[in-house]
């Protein structure tokens, strides 16, 4: 049976295969990710394929039709069922898989889903994607075969793994975790069991629907039912996840929001303990604070570009222990296997609250403050975007300014820092500034809009309320 099969373009994203269901994402198109990656795997001698599903309503409808297209290809499929983005990480790393496929939408909405894929145990992306959607419209698929499958409950492994690194002793903390009805669900109910404390989980229960809030912890309202928890019953720390957990959010004791870049100090300081010296890597939107104390902790650190593909290839390439986005991804490779899981940085950051001897909220408020905006997102067509981007970077090197290109352009003045990147995902820029006094912040925001005025864009909306950092 000849087989070929066009996708929706906007579905072939640079990190995943993403979109709405019933729209621009269906059955068909899963079978077709499974017919086509299946075909991959064998074509490079592999055999093995891992399959797992997140919370979402449409999930195991798309995680059979993906089943299907996998066996069709002659690959042995392992269904590893629901469970996190994370765990489908740990059961391609522990069993050796040639490719692993999983179905979520992260944190987009419930209309929403997608796929995550790794081959030979990296990151599968940017023009592996394009090339995947390529060889299934042109039908360039191996000849069908019947594959085997088989279904295995990894859960209590991957418990168990998670479990092994605790290192906070007897201590009991009393710890509020938000679930936001994740697909974390079950693992978390049996995680907290094996660690010593009081655990108040909310929203515990795996629902697609995500009735409570919205799953990303990276969004301050998405925090605020914890944040009123951790005040009611004083807890220690507040730990929240998005919908496949594979980001984390933390509140502290005092209900304030720690950032994806205050978290890694906190991190980074700990692993910099044993490993004096080692490579420490943020993005590019990460707060300068960040690159500051990791050296002060006696780490290299190493700013790149932001996409947790991106991060994981660079943090092989350099023999990093630790890396992490704004977004929430953690990523340890420091006793660890170097992907982002939202569940192991919270037992590692659980253990250094136990081990220390002030609360949470003295750690984070000794930080140095700054004043940024938050990350401001405003639309610019897909065939402008990386343009505005060369034009900008090309007036501010003309002028002699401090620039970095890693990953769109960062400016460092004597005020702070602006950004402003591309967007791999959307038809959109993204804008970020930070200061070190209100007056500094100001200025940078108008060299910001100054600089995109230049190239005929509208300034973005900064009317957005500061935040200290």
């Amino acid at each position: 049976m000849s087989f070929t099969h066009k996708f929706d373009p906007t579905s072939l994203r640079e990190y995943d295969i993403r979109g709405i269901v019933g729209k621009t994402l269906h059955p068909e198109d899963a079978f077709a990710i499974g017919r086509t990656f299946g075909s991959i795997v064998a074509r490079k001698g592999g055999r093995t394929v891992v399959i797992g599903y997140d919370g979402r309503l449409s999930s195991p409808s798309l995680e059979e039709a993906l089943v299907q297209g996998a066996l069709a290809s002659g690959v042995e499929v392992v269904r590893v069922g629901r469970g996190p983005t994370p765990m489908l990480y740990f059961a391609s790393v522990t069993l050796k898989a040639d490719g692993a496929i999983m179905v979520t939408g992260s944190h987009n909405p419930p209309n929403y889903n997608g796929f995550k894929m790794m081959l030979s145990g990296k990151p599968f992306f940017g023009e592996q994607i394009k090339e995947l959607g390529a060889l299934s419209a042109a039908g360039d698929v191996v000849p069908e075969a019947a594959g085997t499958v088989r279904s295995i409950d990894i859960k209590d492994d991957y418990i168990a793994r998670l479990i092994q690194d605790w290192d906070g002793g007897t201590r009991k903390l009393k710890v509020v975790w938000d679930n936001g009805n994740s697909v974390a669900g079950e693992v978390l109910a049996e995680l907290v069991k094996k660690i010593p404390g009081e655990h108040t989980i909310l929203n515990g229960e795996i629902d697609g629907t995500f009735p409570a809030h919205h799953p990303d912890p990276t969004v301050a309202k998405n925090l605020e039912q914890m944040i009123a928890k951790v005040g009611e019953i004083h807890a220690d720390i507040g730990i929240a996840f998005d919908g496949d957990a594979d980001r984390i959010g933390i509140v502290d004791d005092k209900g304030q929001i720690l950032w994806g870049d205050q978290i890694l100090v906190i991190l980074a300081r700990d692993v910099l303990r044993e490993r004096p010296g080692a490579t420490i890597i943020a993005d590019v939107k990460a707060s300068q604070v960040l690159f500051d104390e990791i050296a002060k902790a006696g780490g290299t650190p190493l700013m790149w570009r932001t996409g947790h593909s991106l991060i994981k290839s660079k943090m092989a390439e350099t023999s990093s222990p630790l890396a992490g986005e704004m977004s929430g991804h953690i990523f340890f490779a420091d006793k660890w296997y170097g992907f982002d899981d939202a569940l192991y940085a919270a037992i590692r950051l659980l253990g250094i609250v136990a081990r220390l001897d002030v609360p949470l909220s003295a750690v984070r408020d000794a930080l140095p403050e700054t004043i940024s905006t938050p990350e401001l997102r405003f639309d610019c067509d897909d065939t402008r975007k990386f343009a505005v981007i060369e034009e900008v970077a090309a007036r501010l090197k003309e002028s002699g300014a401090d620039v970095s290109l890693i990953d769109g352009v960062r400016v460092n003045t004597k005020d702070g820092w602006w950004l402003l990147r591309a967007s791999n995902t959307q038809a959109v820029l993204v804008a970020r500034a930070e200061g070190n006094t209100e007056a500094g912040l100001e200025h940078l925001k108008s060299a910001l809009t100054e600089q995109l005025e230049k190239s005929g864009i509208a300034a973005p909306d900064f009317s957005g309320e500061n935040a200290g950092h």
